[in-house]
């Protein structure tokens, strides 16, 4: 296999505060760090995510979300166009359609606020108080066909603790989500 020379290149898809991207840019931008994150995309045009990608002079597009077929083909463009590596998720609250993985065909990853197999999907924070969990944590890997189920690449626990409610287990799981993803990504690429 011949080794990548240069650097990766990463596209980021974001639906909202862009608190997973803010801290990706942060890691990436460090010198010497053989991965740039290149486009950011959103489904969402007043995401505030788009503010850190316009900050640090990152190709970005807040794409307005009339149809999904609509959407991921403007963004398969986008990625096309820019010959990206790796599409990474980071609080992209749509599920992509199994014709846009095939057509990027390139790896795809996530980030998830759970111990994945554990609570596919939404709520997770607030199905793991109901279901008196002990543990909870975040997990990134890789986008399949099938949500929140493709391989896993790394994952992190935290304890739940008696005191703990939606918001400050949504608070601690984030605060592991943003130390996971880019060591995630790094360990990724490394292989590819």
């Amino acid at each position: 296999m011949v080794k990548y020379l240069g650097k990766k290149k990463i596209a980021i898809f974001i639906s909202g505060r862009g608190s997973n991207l803010k801290s990706l840019i942060k890691y990436f931008k460090k010198k010497n760090s053989s991965i740039e994150i290149t486009l950011v995309i959103s489904n969402n045009p007043k995401a505030k995510g788009l503010k850190f990608a316009k900050k640090s002079e990152i190709k970005n597009f807040g794409l307005k979300y009339i149809s999904k077929s609509s959407f991921e083909n403007k963004s398969l463009k986008l990625l096309k166009k820019n010959d990206v590596d790796l599409l990474c998720l980071a609080g992209f609250m749509k599920i992509l359609s199994r014709n846009f993985i095939k057509s990027f065909s390139k790896p795809i990853l996530n980030i998830h606020p759970s111990i994945l197999p554990k609570y596919k999907g939404v709520n997770t924070h607030e199905r793991a108080i109901k279901n008196n969990d002990k543990i909870t944590g975040a997990t990134v890997h890789r986008v399949n066909e099938k949500l929140d189920s493709g391989k896993i690449v790394l994952q992190k626990k935290v304890k739940i603790l008696k005191k703990d409610n939606i918001k400050s287990l949504e608070k601690k799981v984030l605060k592991i989500e943003h130390e996971i993803y880019p060591k995630a990504i790094v360990k990724f690429l490394s292989k590819i």
